[in-house]
């Protein structure tokens, strides 16, 4: 059965903060003091969140959450099958999460990876993502972290190359301007 793609609920994504795998339990755990599963899934619940199903079972989870205007943060972290997923998780990237981030008005998003953990730094790569630096000691045990983004500007290119998004991920007033500032104070 291949891999399906569906909003998160709080419900799915316990269930695999619950069983991490361990190279994502190891990036969580140095980043965050305090954390359980319930509390890893309500946080990650923000902004835009999905999960991908496995034969019908909650195998990953993945999405993009607005620190401020224009900032945009990107996670993901799964199960021990999580790795089965990433094609579709990949394909999900291009064709529906980065445009709508870029339609939400996203001027940047960022993701951070453990320095060990390969297969992220691999993937994120693949993603389109640009490695901007070594985070020496970013981990609160003083792990080392990698961080890397999309710009508005990597986003529309890499888009137009993949999956031609382009005027998606440019905004919708096509004038190439995005979303920014079309949302009303009391929508924060």
């Amino acid at each position: 059965m291949p891999t399906r793609i569906v909003p998160a609920t709080l419900r799915d994504l316990s269930y695999i903060a619950a069983n991490l795998r361990p190279q994502d339990r190891a990036e969580i755990d140095c980043q965050l003091d305090h954390w359980s599963p319930a509390l890893l899934a309500l946080t990650a619940l923000q902004g835009f969140a999905y999960v991908a199903e496995l034969d019908g079972n909650p195998e990953a989870g993945f999405g993009a959450a607005e620190q401020r205007s224009g900032l945009w943060i990107a996670w993901s972290w799964g199960t021990h099958r999580m790795k089965r997923c990433v094609p579709g998780i990949t394909r999900f990237f291009h064709d529906v999460l980065g445009p709508q981030v870029a339609a939400r008005g996203a001027w940047r998003v960022e993701a951070r990876a453990l320095a060990e953990n390969a297969l992220a730094l691999r993937w994120l790569d693949r993603l389109g993502a640009t490695q901007r630096c070594r985070l020496p000691g970013y981990g609160r045990n003083g792990e080392d972290f990698f961080l890397y983004d999309w710009t508005r500007e990597s986003y529309v290119s890499l888009s137009t190359e993949t999956t031609g998004t382009e005027a998606a991920a440019a905004g919708a007033d096509r004038a190439g301007q995005g979303c920014a500032g079309a949302r009303s104070s009391a929508a924060r």
